[in-house]
């Protein structure tokens, strides 16, 4: 008969509890909110980067030194990539398709005007990790891109950009993808 009291008040409170929350089930706070998730890989090919190879892994690895939420990683022989990184004769753009993938052109044009290679694969990839550009912006702003003039050297995102990346990556369970703004972005 005790355990009949005990079973009938858990179930009333679970009654009430579930009432309260409009019938949804919520969680209670947990140390899981401390613990951070696993970083979302991204695997890029830079296979058709010509003679910026060197200039896209380094860009690449800023980005894996700037944030934890997302890794990118030189694709396997034989795996697609979520990023394809091209270099051509025209100006540096991005065609991000969905958060996380699309492809990459490293211009020579902006190279023989005096831009830097790595600030170029660096800035063109954060594209594809979901920023935008923010002309006119100062050097310190990986994202101000061209704006910032040949001058400027600095390949490293700052503390917002780093934030937002962070941001558009650190809620995703892996295996799930967000969409992000489809389209041709040209620095």
């Amino acid at each position: 008969m005790h355990i009949r009291t005990l079973t009938g008040g858990l179930a009333a409170a679970l009654v009430m509890s579930l009432s309260l929350t409009g019938g949804q089930a919520v969680a209670a706070p947990s140390d899981a909110a401390d613990v951070p998730l696993a970083a979302r890989v991204l695997t890029y090919d830079a296979a058709g980067s010509a003679e910026f190879r060197s200039a896209v892994d380094r860009g690449a690895a800023i980005w894996n030194e700037s944030v934890d939420a997302v890794e990118l990683r030189p694709a396997a022989a034989g795996q697609r990539a979520n990023i394809r990184v091209l270099a051509d004769n025209g100006w540096p753009r991005a065609l991000p398709t969905t958060l996380g993938n699309g492809t990459v052109y490293i211009g020579r044009q902006a190279v023989d005007q005096g831009y830097d290679t790595i600030r170029i694969s660096a800035h063109e990839l954060g594209h594809i990790l979901g920023l935008p550009d923010r002309k006119p912006g100062p050097c310190s702003s990986l994202m101000s891109g061209s704006s910032a003039g040949t001058a400027c050297t600095n390949p490293y995102p700052n503390a917002a950009e780093k934030a937002e990346v962070e941001g558009n990556f650190g809620g995703m369970r892996v295996g799930r993808a967000r969409s992000a703004h489809a389209g041709v972005i040209v620095d």
